[in-house]
């Protein structure tokens, strides 16, 4: 006999009054829902805060670093420059132990033989230079060399004094040299394209004459024209307290240059050393 299975009966839902946790009303599209809530919340006075993440985490922002200044750079323009002239100075001069016992009993006075004919090109070459200067500082619309005008220091006067002494002593003046020409064409585009290296070389040819020039040329005159002493070598000021009146013009102005303009300014020193050393070697010619 097979037993009698009842049926099961028919599933019939919890009231209402069961349904504790009622389903939400979610739409079926997940991102349709992220971008309502953004739009509803960038409505809002405050929007709130994100927060950047990876696969694996946070993310960690880099620490600033900060530049390491250039020497000097906390003191001025002018005293970067004096560290490039210093660097560039022991670099020319740095010999081998073996050459500087060679020379080491030579005598400045055996190597140092200036002629007439060279000092004359000198002072000739040098007027051209210090012409250049002095008329591109005083005819320039660039506001930068209205600072460096009647300083003091001008010398193309008293040059043109000396070479007019010269030719009373019967003395050809010649024409200026190449290595003259070649400075003072180089000063007129640089003038133009940049006002910092510009100034670069402005500052030094002053700088190179108060100081070593001086005393080189109170030395040949000496020698050459029996202790005469030329204008070009005398100023109607202490002329330290002058130089250190563009010292401190220049620094003024250099505050306001950024770091290219300033790198470019002492990326020129080399050059108006090389300039002016080819010049002072024509008294020795």
């Amino acid at each position: 006999m097979v037993p009698c299975i009842a049926a099961a009966p028919p599933f019939t839902p919890f009231p209402s009054k069961f349904q504790l946790f009622p389903k939400p009303n979610l739409p079926s599209n997940p991102y349709k829902f992220t971008r309502s809530f953004a739009l509803s919340s960038s409505s809002s006075s405050s929007p709130p805060p994100t927060i950047t993440t990876t696969p694996t985490g946070p993310v960690v922002r880099k620490r600033k670093r900060y530049r390491k200044p250039y020497p000097g750079e906390n003191e001025g323009i002018v005293e970067e420059m004096r560290f490039v002239a210093m660097r560039l100075r022991n670099s020319s001069n740095g010999r081998g132990r073996e050459e500087e016992e060679e020379n080491k009993g030579e005598e400045l006075e055996d190597a140092w033989r200036p002629s007439m004919e060279g000092f004359v090109k000198y002072l000739v070459d040098s007027k051209l230079v210090f012409d250049t200067l002095e008329r591109i500082v005083d005819e320039s619309s660039d506001v930068a060399y209205v600072y460096f005008r009647k300083t003091g220091l001008e010398r193309s006067t008293s040059l043109s004094n000396d070479l007019e002494w010269f030719k009373q002593q019967e003395i050809v003046i010649p024409e200026p040299s190449s290595p003259g020409v070649t400075y003072a064409s180089y000063l007129k585009e640089l003038a133009e394209s940049s006002a910092p290296s510009f100034l670069c070389h402005f500052y030094n040819i002053y700088f190179a004459h108060v100081t070593g020039g001086l005393g080189i040329g109170r030395k040949v005159c000496g020698k050459l024209l029996e202790g005469k002493e030329l204008e070009f070598y005398k100023w109607d000021s202490d002329v330290q307290l002058l130089l250190k009146d563009v010292r401190e013009k220049l620094n003024k102005l250099g505050e306001h240059w950024t770091r290219e303009e300033k790198n470019k300014c002492l990326r020129e020193a080399a050059k108006s050393f090389r300039f002016s050393g080819q010049i002072i070697r024509l008294i020795i010619l």
